[in-house]
């Protein structure tokens, strides 16, 4: 009797898709290894699962396969701060190393490798504070600085030679971006011949700042542009590198709104009307670069200055501080909300104004 898998090969055939001679013993192969299941099968267990959804987070990075990564997580964790409580500082490090050989390389468990990562990320810095204080006695704030961060690209692209988790090459990167910024803000300031190159040249500073996220964000791109589809180990990485270039980025443009205040304390009491619709602009701009590569990391990273920019709004419109603390969270509350019910929605309109040729090189639209 002709199978029901028999039948679907041979349909197949008709098609020109397998030859005729294929598929008695492609039939056979396929049973013996349990790769085909029947229609009948297939409908039993859809009562069971539920059937996939149109909205599919292809964002983040597969993190959990299944209670046993977290459970596994949680024990790295209070393992880890009580052999840093019993032994020392020092011995998180080869205790980060001896369990990523089992659990990272051998196991390939996600959101244990994200744990160890930073783990890693705290242990080095130990490491790197313990090697060079004994030879830093005579060195500058600026000097240590730029030796503490340059050990970090260095282990941090071991460790991830090693290991091939993805947050370590995003922190490999980010640490790298980080320590030419210092390096060029130091070289300038030796041109100028002054120490307090960013106080004194804020708007060079920040052009500098901006020009390395950049880099940055091309770097993300990068990884995501080369899997549209966020199936392999690329798109994990551009999400990581994403969730560290948005903030970034975000704040090196309001530094440009900012420049007197390039410290960072934003807002104070001193922010205008105008300053503050400029946040809003930045921050809507960024929800639409989100959109557009389907990254919510670039919503996320404008809240905070969003909910500052709306309350110094309702401040100076004279707003009891009861009413506008609460119309503030109240106002970021229904944001976020929104963006996040009506993202596939927004992302198809938006996406709807984006030539051809971008559209199909980006994820794509569900």
């Amino acid at each position: 009797m002709t199978t029901e898998l028999e039948e679907t090969l041979r349909q197949a055939a008709r098609q020109g898709i397998v030859g005729d001679g294929q598929v008695a013993e492609l039939a056979a192969f396929l049973a013996a290894h349990g790769s085909y299941v029947p229609a009948a099968a297939a409908a039993a267990s859809e009562e069971v699962a539920d059937p996939p959804r149109d909205i599919t987070d292809t964002e983040a990075p597969r993190f959990v396969r299944g209670f046993h990564d977290v459970l596994i997580t949680i024990g790295i964790v209070v393992a880890l701060v009580g052999l840093s409580g019993l032994a020392s500082v020092l011995a998180l490090l080869p205790a980060v190393i001896l369990l990523s050989e089992v659990l990272v390389r051998r196991q390939r468990l996600a959101l244990p490798a994200v744990a160890l990562t930073i783990a890693f990320v705290q242990g080095a810095g130990y490491l790197i504070g313990t090697v060079i204080g004994p030879i830093a006695a005579g060195w500058d704030a600026i000097t240590y600085a730029c030796a503490f961060l340059a050990s970090y690209p260095v282990l941090l692209g071991l460790y991830y030679w090693r290991y091939r988790v993805p947050l370590s090459l995003a922190l490999t990167l980010i640490s790298a971006f980080a320590l030419a910024v210092l390096l060029v803000l130091v070289l300038l300031g030796r041109i100028a011949g002054t120490d307090q190159f960013v106080a004194e040249h804020s708007l060079a500073s920040a052009l500098v700042f901006l020009l390395a996220v950049l880099g940055l964000f091309a770097a993300a791109m990068r990884y995501d542009l080369s899997d549209p589809q966020r199936q392999t180990r690329r798109s994990d990485i551009a999400f990581w590198l994403h969730l560290g270039a948005a903030p970034f980025l975000l704040y090196a443009l309001l530094a440009f709104v900012f420049l007197d205040r390039f410290s960072g304390q934003w807002p104070g009491g001193e922010a205008t009307y105008v300053q503050a619709a400029v946040v809003i602009a930045i921050v809507s701009g960024f929800m639409l670069v989100g959109l557009v590569i389907d990254r919510r990391a670039f919503v996320t990273s404008g809240l905070l200055s969003l909910g500052v920019a709306i309350w110094t709004l309702l401040r100076q419109n004279a707003f009891e501080a009861t009413s506008y603390v609460y119309v503030t969270i109240l106002a970021v509350g229904i944001v976020v909300l929104g963006v996040g019910i009506f993202w596939p929605a927004l992302r198809r309109f938006v996406m709807g104004f984006m030539p051809e040729d971008i559209a199909s090189r980006l994820h794509a639209v569900h």
